[in-house]
């Protein structure tokens, strides 16, 4: 078998045209979880889009899906090359503290499902989950955040 090594002259120009994009991209907002986000959102609509063509083939539906993936990656790469940081940030702060919310209220209400030793109540005025074991009655909870009173049996 033969070998081929990259002469020096190739190595030279690799590093060249990776510190021309470093320089290009300084001071830019580069990729961040709301971009990975919106080009998943794009293949996600990709398939579909595919398998509505070959079925359906109803032109509307393929160019109102067309439309949505256009502003998807329009919207991806001005995210991705803008200079305005605090307000690209402030995007990416924004979906991430949503995505996490809603994360973690599906794995709490999991666990609160398996949880077979206890019984939870939410509080009618702030929406706090108060836990109460299994097997007392009836009881009046007082929740710890607003003070409110809530009846109920275990």
């Amino acid at each position: 078998m033969r070998c081929i090594a990259a002469g020096k002259g190739e190595i030279d120009s690799m590093y060249k045209i990776r510190n021309a994009l470093a320089r290009f991209m300084y001071g830019r907002n580069g990729v961040d979880q709301l971009n990975v986000a919106l080009l998943w959102g794009y293949l996600l609509l990709w398939i579909p889009q595919m398998i509505l063509a070959m079925t359906v083939g109803s032109v509307i539906l393929d160019l109102l899906l067309d439309l949505v993936r256009l502003a998807m990656v329009i919207a991806l790469f001005f995210r991705i090359f803008s200079r305005n940081l605090d307000r690209r940030r402030a995007e990416n702060q924004w979906f991430v503290n949503g995505w996490w919310r809603m994360r973690s209220r599906f794995h709490g209400a999991r666990e609160r499902y398996a949880d077979k030793a206890h019984k939870y109540f939410t509080c009618k005025n702030c929406k706090t989950i108060c836990r109460v074991p299994v097997g007392k009655g009836k009881i009046i909870i007082t929740c710890p955040k607003c003070g409110a009173q809530i009846q109920a049996k275990t």
